[in-house]
């Protein structure tokens, strides 16, 4: 009488060769693919040299490196926050060649030979900048996080204004802009305060404003 079973066991003992065979070319295949692929060259350094608050600093960076890791972890200007480091927040403002960016997207070599200016250029705690003062007034520091970027924007904001660059609020493209609350909200839409110190902001920029000469 014929096992019904042999069959089966035929058909289990013709699959367990093909299976071993399967992971054998599997593995050469792999090994092959990883043979294949070029060694990762090393990270590519450059010097760059930045105009700090005044002060020339040559460094030897990774070409990947952004400026506000420069100004941070190789300069130690740490006055300048990361915050999103996607320039979505504002908090890595600073001012370079007489215009506010955020330093989390740029390169530093892009950056070679340019005058930065950071919230350590702009006052000390000896020796105050007069919107450092308004901002204390005015509690516009709240936590103080976004502060040093919402300073040097506000600097930014009243020398664009200053120079008659218009904003998307400005009425008249050819005119004069005016120095008026929407004029500043929408100049300064870039900064996030996370407290919510808008109005207090707002304040200070408009006290300090209100002190300089037309």
């Amino acid at each position: 009488m014929s096992n019904p079973h042999n069959g089966n066991l035929h058909q289990e003992n013709d699959q367990q060769p093909l299976s071993a065979l399967t992971r054998q070319a599997e593995s050469v295949s792999h090994a092959t693919a990883d043979a294949s692929l070029p060694a990762t060259p090393a990270p590519q350094r450059m010097p760059v040299t930045l105009n700090v608050n005044g002060k020339a600093h040559t460094l030897q960076v990774d070409t990947r490196t952004t400026l506000l890791d420069a100004l941070r972890e190789h300069l130690h200007f740490t006055g300048t926050k990361k915050g999103c480091d996607h320039g979505q927040c504002g908090a890595c403002t600073v001012i370079v060649n007489g215009r506010r960016i955020n330093a989390c997207l740029t390169l530093a070599v892009m950056q070679d030979n340019a005058e930065v200016t950071t919230i350590e250029g702009l006052g000390t705690p000896d020796n105050l900048h007069p919107l450092q003062a308004a901002f204390i007034r005015h509690d516009g520091y709240q936590c103080g996080y976004c502060t040093p970027g919402q300073i040097c924007s506000s600097v930014a904001v009243l020398q664009e204004i200053a120079q008659g660059i218009p904003s998307h609020v400005s009425e008249d493209l050819l005119a004069q802009p005016a120095l008026q609350p929407d004029e500043i909200r929408e100049r300064m839409s870039g900064n996030i305060c996370r407290c919510g110190a808008y109005a207090n902001i707002l304040a200070a920029i408009e006290d300090y404003a209100g002190g300089q000469p037309s």
